[in-house]
């Protein structure tokens, strides 16, 4: 998932955030992971990496967000970012019914 940040009208082209599954593609992509590949390996090569979890710029590290999935190996990428998924899903979840995340949601910037 992408979501244009607020615009402050410098720009002709609008930027993008790239977070949740969106941001574990890109992230695959540059470390050149290559499948398949196990949880484990995932954790111990790039856990420490940090994730945008929403556009918010609300962030986890892989490590963690792959102690939250219950799938042990993955035999491509599609199959990584399709677990992930309602991983992100439910720390989204989390983050916009807390108060905080509420206050945040209300602030255009």
């Amino acid at each position: 998932m992408a979501a244009r940040p607020p615009s402050n009208d410098i720009d002709d082209e609008p930027d993008t955030i790239e977070f949740g599954i969106v941001a574990v593609d890109a992230a695959v992509k540059e470390w050149g992971v290559s499948f398949p590949i196990t949880n484990r390996e995932l954790a111990d090569n790039y856990g420490d990496k940090q994730i945008a979890v929403d556009p918010s710029g609300h962030e986890a590290t892989l490590a963690a967000i792959l102690s939250d999935c219950p799938c042990d190996h993955f035999g491509d990428k599609q199959e990584l970012l399709n677990e992930l998924h309602p991983v992100f899903e439910q720390r989204r979840e989390r983050i916009s019914g807390s108060i905080l995340g509420r206050l945040r949601a209300m602030v255009p910037f």
